[in-house]
């Protein structure tokens, strides 16, 4: 039995599933998951002391790597300074204002210790700015695991086959309607009839977990157009794609401003941190100054606020995204040329950082064109990779993610091995 197995089925005792986030589990790609002991750069080392060229980063976060100098540095300082007050600190001011200032439609902001956390917050905001109390989202999205959400999700929810969860009340799902994503047609639908009851509409600008599904250009535009024809609170989930697909985030790169972001993993330079904000007339609705209750003991947390401003203050160094985008491009063109030397249907697209893989002729834009994907070609890939040293997300239904510390020889390494992973393919 190897290091990794044994680690394994310790934690199936204690654990459910072994694992504290489901997609860990390997269910979906089958084997056991690699205990991971150390990073440094762009690679990962294993129980069984095997490295790993990694894509996936924490799942987005580490836009920098493994252990970037800076960020271990500051969070040692501030560590040594103390863990936590459930008090304010001049770190969470400042990075309020680095916040406000990369992102323009973000008047206001506060800090929270999660993705989900902040989703869910937007979410109570917009009902409270409103008044309303339907939600509206998109299939194959996935928003966090809060009750509202699980409803048709995507990420791990896609994983395991079953986009809805358990334990959600049937009275509160009611409240959530669920749209296919890149149907502008639906939209119009939707909103000619449902309109003046719609709190708030909750999108992935790019969808990031039901793999990578880029947005048509005019379902952003018409979600902006109706949001504001009907008096709805337009809210752009970022965690995934917040300085991740460009400095200036999705809704840069787009030229969509929304009523209300919300902003995880890179923000937190690889520990516990997200964010909510907009603009001030809706923020100033939250408690202590209105009547949206919000609150979080480790809100703003010293350590977790430390990482993530050594890490933005990296991101706005000249050329950064230029060179970020031209590794992820050249990772995602290099497989599909190997791909199609081997005879095998295969795409992939990139946007910045982000890069989606897909078993079948062309990128999907639904949510219904994912699902259609050969997923046990998927599957055999992904173990062939794995056996190369090469670490993707273990599931057919999420991202991946380049970072700055990936070098050309990285990224030569990669495609080598993916030669060899589509030739046993083909087989």
């Amino acid at each position: 039995m190897t290091a990794n197995e044994a680690l394994f089925a310790r934690a199936q005792r204690t654990i459910p599933g072994g694992v504290n986030s489901p997609v860990r589990a390997f269910r979906s790609v089958g084997g056991t998951p690699p205990f991971f002991t150390r990073g440094m750069g762009s690679r990962v080392w294993d129980a069984d002391g095997r490295s790993y060229i990694d894509y996936v980063g924490s799942w987005g976060p580490l836009i920098l790597g493994h252990a970037d100098p800076a960020t271990v540095q500051a969070v040692q300082a501030a560590a040594a300074k103390g863990l936590s007050f459930g008090a304010p600190t001049e770190g969470e001011v400042e990075l309020a204002e680095l916040l406000t200032r990369l992102v323009p439609s973000m008047d206001m902001v506060r800090l929270v210790s999660s993705g989900t956390e902040a989703t869910m917050s937007a979410i109570r905001l917009a009902r409270g700015h409103t008044g309303r109390d339907t939600l509206i989202k998109f299939e194959g999205c996935y928003h966090g695991h809060s009750d509202s959400l699980l409803v048709k999700a995507g990420s791990g929810m896609l994983t395991f086959g079953n986009p809805s969860s358990a334990g959600v009340p049937t009275d509160l799902a009611r409240h959530t309607l669920v749209l296919d994503y890149n149907d502008v047609e639906g939209l119009h639908d939707i909103f000619a009839n449902e309109g003046d009851r719609i709190a708030g509409v909750i999108v992935e600008p790019v969808a990031g977990n039901m793999n990578l599904v880029a947005p048509r250009p005019e379902f952003l535009a018409t979600l902006r157009e109706l949001c504001t024809h009907y008096g709805t609170v337009l809210i752009f989930d970022e965690v995934m794609t917040g300085f991740r697909v460009g400095l200036t985030s999705a809704q840069g790169l787009y030229g969509i401003t929304p009523d209300i972001s919300t902003f995880g993993k890179i923000i937190g330079g690889g520990m516990p941190l997200g964010t909510f904000g907009g603009r001030r007339e809706i923020m100033e609705k939250i408690a202590p100054l209105g009547p949206v209750y919000q609150a979080g003991t480790l809100s703003g947390n010293p350590v977790s606020v430390a990482a993530g401003l050594a890490t933005l203050k990296q991101l706005e160094a000249p050329g950064f995204y230029a060179a970020l985008a031209d590794k992820t491009r050249a990772l995602t063109e290099g497989l599909t040329t190997a791909a199609k030397h081997q005879g095998v249907r295969f795409s992939a697209q990139a946007i910045g950082g982000m890069f989606g893989l897909y078993f079948s002729a062309t990128p999907p834009g639904s949510y219904a064109e994912v699902m259609a994907m050969d997923t046990a070609a998927f599957n055999q890939f992904y173990h062939a990779m794995l056996d190369q040293g090469i670490y993707l997300a273990p599931s057919a239904f999420e991202a991946g993610f380049v970072s700055a510390a990936h070098t050309p020889a990285d990224i030569a390494a990669t495609l080598a091995a993916a030669e060899k992973a589509f030739a046993q393919i083909a087989a």
